[in-house]
């Protein structure tokens, strides 16, 4: 079988493209590289020892879309390609809006020019929005706090509407929590634009000396340690859950909806200590405020996933904290970071 990998470079559709190789499958990859580096698509081959094809390609495009599609003959569909950052939502919601739900709109109809049938979506645990109360299921009312979030949403509601006039589409919608780690290689990690957004790539950062101190934002929440709890997973075991997806989809019609985390919380304390004490180093910290629209605590129930797809949790906290001082380490001077 051939699968599309769109958005194939980036964190976790790198690490999704070794682990599809690693399975057996062909791989095609789609990336227009706004936030992903050309080099990851030779660390794929070099960790999977296989060749595969790529395409710089944009998915606003449709031109583009079709003629990928054309040339190859295409089984399924991985999609992660879309805008990430919630704060650069913010500021420009009309770019998310367009780039995130017109490119998924095209690669719909693409495949449906196509009579492709099977896709595994990469969607968010920020579609449970603030409302919900942990732990997070699949079968709660969805809502956002910022345009990347609703983006989700949309998305998710599209491809529901798009199914249902469509009964021979196959859907798996994958709600990630809060990934993290590197492969175990060091070749493959988190290297994020800028100041980072999320807690593991400023952790990194600031044990390279690259930002000179760690923000805790927030320690007034209602929790155990005054700091948010989260759910935190190996971005491998992320990878492996969309394999285990699409195995489903190629035995099962419909649309699936899985949450993909550890399904127990973690706090921002115990992450850095975890971190601290992994590595052997002391990290210098400083306590902020809390980031609007941030809440306390945010964790999975993850007992579907576990018994409809087999899949299973197979790196702990401690390996997430080695594997990414292992590939910021490893890459802190070819790699600028």
């Amino acid at each position: 079988m051939t699968i599309l990998i769109t958005g194939g470079a980036g964190y976790i559709g790198s690490h999704t493209c070794v682990e599809f190789l690693k399975a057996g499958y062909n791989i095609i990859v789609l990336d227009n590289f706004c936030n992903s580096d050309r080099q990851v698509i030779d660390y794929i081959k070099q960790i999977s020892s296989k060749n595969f094809k790529y395409y710089e390609c944009d998915l606003c495009n449709k031109a583009q879309i079709n003629r990928i599609f054309m040339e190859n003959k295409i089984d399924s569909v991985i999609h992660f390609a879309g805008l990430k950052s919630v704060p650069e939502s913010v500021k420009n919601p009309l770019k998310y809006y367009e780039n995130n739900i017109t490119g998924t709109i095209n690669l719909l109809d693409a495949m449906n020019s196509h009579q492709v049938v099977n896709i595994v979506f990469s969607s968010s645990a920020t579609v449970y929005g603030m409302n919900n109360k942990v732990p997070y299921n699949e079968d709660m009312p969805l809502s956002a706090t910022n345009p990347y979030g609703w983006t989700k949403v949309m998305i998710e509601q599209i491809i529901k509407d798009y199914a249902a006039a469509n009964t021979s589409f196959r859907v798996a919608i994958l709600r990630y929590f809060n990934p993290i780690g590197a492969h175990p290689s060091g070749l493959l990690g988190e290297k994020p634009e800028g100041l980072p957004s999320n807690l593991m790539p400023y952790i990194c950062q600031t044990s390279i000396g690259k930002l000179p101190y760690l923000k805790v934002c927030g320690t007034d929440f209602e929790t155990k340690d005054g700091t948010g709890i989260r759910d935190y997973i190996h971005v491998c075991d992320i990878a492996n859950g969309h394999l285990k997806a699409l195995e489903l989809l190629n035995k099962k019609s419909g649309v699936f909806i899985y949450n993909l985390g550890s399904g127990t919380g973690t706090s921002v304390l115990e992450l850095i200590t975890t971190f601290e004490k992994v590595n052997e180093m002391q990290l210098p910290r400083m306590n902020c405020n809390r980031r609007p629209g941030d809440i306390s605590v945010s964790y999975a129930d993850i007992h579907k996933a576990k018994k409809e797809l087999g899949w299973k949790i197979n790196y702990t906290l401690e390996d997430m904290c080695r594997d990414s001082w292992n590939y910021i380490k490893k890459f802190k001077e070819c790699n600028n970071i």
